[in-house]
């Protein structure tokens, strides 16, 4: 077996060419087939016989071309999307699910990839999930007198299917919350039911940026009033003992993670250079609600000093708190944060020159052992232009302005939506 020269190229891409004029498909497999001997990574040969074996209903051959197509290039989109659909016809799941993984690393807010990962994901009975990819096609998704004709009822389905869940879920959330605003009567709750009903999409969203959870009323201040924290006393007096504790775990060096960690089938957005990158990392005291045991054990004046924040109480998200490290040179994007019901503080331990905070119009510079207070749901930045390394203690609290009955109503959301989601597969939140 041996190469095709130029001269049989061209023999041949003349002879595909007449017998694809006259409609002949049975001989223009055949050169395809020859084409395929002589040269096996021929990504036209690979592509045109795989969609001949598609049309004749031989999928497994049809796959395994595919497959050769996208080990060769696993940037090509399309073949990952041609991929999955063979794949679902032959009731592989797993390969499916490979090959719209494959997709959604090419392009992660691709619609058609987002409608097969919901189709997928709703066959496995995997609810929230489903409504997450199915949430996302819709998002991305033209309007629909734009969208082609041969995809206009996936997406409709994947609007109805999210709207469903969020019916499901806010009754679910009703319920949930019916007694615990009756232990509050004669509390006022309406900013808090106004929240539930914007996170819900019973109700539009004004005002801030958050991400995730919008709590209504609260006014969008960039940075606080240092006097209205007198419990940052202890801590900004405590920030000698906590930068040498800092310095104990950077000299051992354990315990460090990149401060993004997003998995590569999801939208990166404005991080993709700092995902999974120690360009930005973090030692994690607190995370997803609770502390890290096998770091704080090495920071027990830091914690301490923790101790007189009002810290979020959230089950499987709040309180947080980080060493978050900013290597040279080095710049975080503008974004805003998942919800306004909490604040988040910085104590500055350790601060070269050139380096910058912006929150809205509001830019300032980081003083070492002077805290403040922020709302990270307005759009924020920061960079270290420096050539050495930039340190802040981050830690959030309870927005002050949320009464004691707001803050109990806002963990009681918090543990319903863990009871909806049940561990299962994550919220679609």
């Amino acid at each position: 077996m041996h190469s095709l020269n130029k001269e049989e190229i061209a023999a041949l891409e003349s002879e595909l060419l007449g017998a694809i004029q006259r409609g002949d498909e049975k001989r223009a497999g055949q050169l395809w087939e020859r084409v395929l001997e002589r040269a096996p990574a021929d990504p036209r040969a690979l592509l045109a016989l795989s969609q001949r074996f598609f049309r004749a209903g031989d999928l497994a051959r049809a796959r395994a071309l595919l497959q050769r197509l996208v080990e060769a290039d696993a940037s090509d989109l399309q073949q990952w999307l041609n991929l999955a659909v063979v794949c679902q016809q032959m009731g592989d799941e797993q390969g499916e699910q490979a090959a719209i993984l494959g997709a959604l690393t090419v392009d992660q807010s691709d619609m058609v990839a987002l409608l097969l990962r919901g189709n997928l994901l709703e066959r496995q009975g995997k609810t929230h999930a489903a409504a997450r990819a199915y949430g996302g096609a819709v998002r991305v998704a033209p309007p629909l007198g734009r969208v082609k004709p041969e995809l206009r009822p996936a997406v409709e389905r994947a609007a109805a299917y999210r709207a469903q869940y969020d019916l499901e879920f806010g009754a679910h959330m009703d319920a949930h919350l019916a007694p615990f605003f009756g232990e509050m009567q004669g509390e006022n709750l309406n900013r808090f039911r106004d929240a539930v009903d914007i996170m819900l999409g019973r109700k539009k969203r004004y005002d801030a940026q958050p991400m995730v959870f919008h709590y209504p009323g609260l006014a969008p201040i960039s940075f606080f009033e240092r006097a209205d924290f007198p419990w940052l006393d202890p801590i900004e007096a405590a920030s000698g003992a906590i930068r040498a504790e800092f310095l104990a775990v950077l000299a051992r060096e354990q315990g460090f993670t990149p401060y993004l960690t997003y998995p590569l089938d999801q939208p990166h957005n404005q991080f993709a250079e700092l995902n999974n990158s120690p360009r930005w990392s973090a030692y994690h005291l607190y995370q997803d609600g609770k502390p890290v045991a096998h770091n704080v054990v090495h920071c027990p004046h830091t914690m301490a000093a923790l101790a007189c924040a009002p810290m979020p109480d959230q089950p499987g998200r709040t309180p947080t708190a980080m060493f978050s490290l900013l290597k040279p040179n080095t710049r975080i994007p503008p974004h805003v944060g998942a919800s306004n019901a909490r604040l988040v503080a910085h104590l500055p331990l350790i601060i070269p020159q050139r380096c910058g905070f912006r929150v809205g119009n509001d830019t300032r510079g980081w003083v070492p052992g002077k805290a403040w207070v922020f709302d990270d749901t307005i759009e924020h930045e920061a960079w270290n232009d420096s050539d050495t390394l930039r340190v802040v203690l981050i830690f959030d609290i309870w927005h002050p302005h949320l009464s004691q009955a707001e803050r109990a109503m806002v963990t009681a959301m918090t543990l319903g939506i863990n009871a909806f989601s049940s561990g299962q597969d994550g919220m679609a939140l």
